[in-house]
């Protein structure tokens, strides 16, 4: 049963940080047009342009992973979006949300290995040399590149409260990097950082007119995606480049 709903759970946590960005983009056009012409000075017109280019590749990326329709192509599509935010928002200087973004399209590449199987299993009977490289290191790239989230939520204290929770993080995402243990490895970081999220990022707790509910709401968000990606770890395994591959061959 697992095996069946968890890969549609991970799609739609996955995804849910795109859809949030859309919607909010809808309500707050004018806020968000200003900004960017403000902030670029490129004029009403591409600032215009930006908003509306956000709307809907997120949006419509959105729809077409939750049909299943040209997945591969909404994932390009969304790493579009996130590159192209990086730089609008001037996040590329800014080390904890690079790392955030990063681990976002870490996620969307594990969604597009997926589709890569998917796509290979409509030709079932059709002899393989066995599975494509692009997919392999594909797994690989989003596995570690999901780690990086867990790397932004590393507190040096000196309590040992702190010391403990960074030592076992750290071992945690190890794992995953490396494929090794990596379906219990996932999981574990799954339920500790689903935890984490909703207890520091309970944006619900927050009044809506506060600056501090947009910012909550937005990790809260971003925290779900990589949730789905690691989500998809447990549910499709590491792929080739890994560990637990290696020790099917020793």
């Amino acid at each position: 049963m697992t095996k069946q709903y968890l890969p549609h759970l991970a799609r739609l946590c996955l995804i849910s940080t795109f859809l949030e960005d859309g919607i909010r983009m809808w309500f707050q056009w004018n806020e968000q047009r200003d900004y960017i012409e403000a902030t670029w000075g490129c004029g009403y017109f591409l600032a215009t342009c930006f908003v509306l280019l956000n709307l809907t590749g997120q949006l419509g990326g959105c729809v077409l992973i939750l049909s299943r329709n040209f997945v591969q192509y909404a994932c390009f599509g969304l790493f579009g979006v996130i590159a192209l935010q990086t730089v609008a928002y001037s996040i590329l200087w800014d080390i904890k949300f690079l790392m955030r973004n990063l681990a976002l399209g870490g996620g969307l590449l594990l969604l597009l290995a997926e589709s890569r199987s998917e796509g290979k299993s409509m030709f079932a009977g059709v002899p393989s040399m066995g599975e494509s490289s692009p997919k392999q290191y594909m797994q690989l790239g989003g596995r570690v590149l999901l780690v990086l989230m867990f790397m932004t939520l590393l507190h040096f204290d000196p309590s040992f409260f702190s010391i403990l929770q960074n030592m076992v993080g750290t071992a945690l995402i190890i794992l995953v990097a490396i494929g090794f243990k990596t379906k219990l490895a996932a999981l574990t970081l799954v339920i500790w950082l689903l935890a984490i999220n909703v207890y520091f990022n309970a944006f619900w707790t927050v009044p809506a007119y506060k600056p501090m509910h947009d910012f909550l709401k937005y990790d809260f968000f971003q925290t779900t995606s990589v949730i789905g990606g690691l989500l998809l770890v447990v549910a499709l395994g590491p792929g080739g480049v890994s560990m637990d591959e290696k020790k099917k061959e020793w």
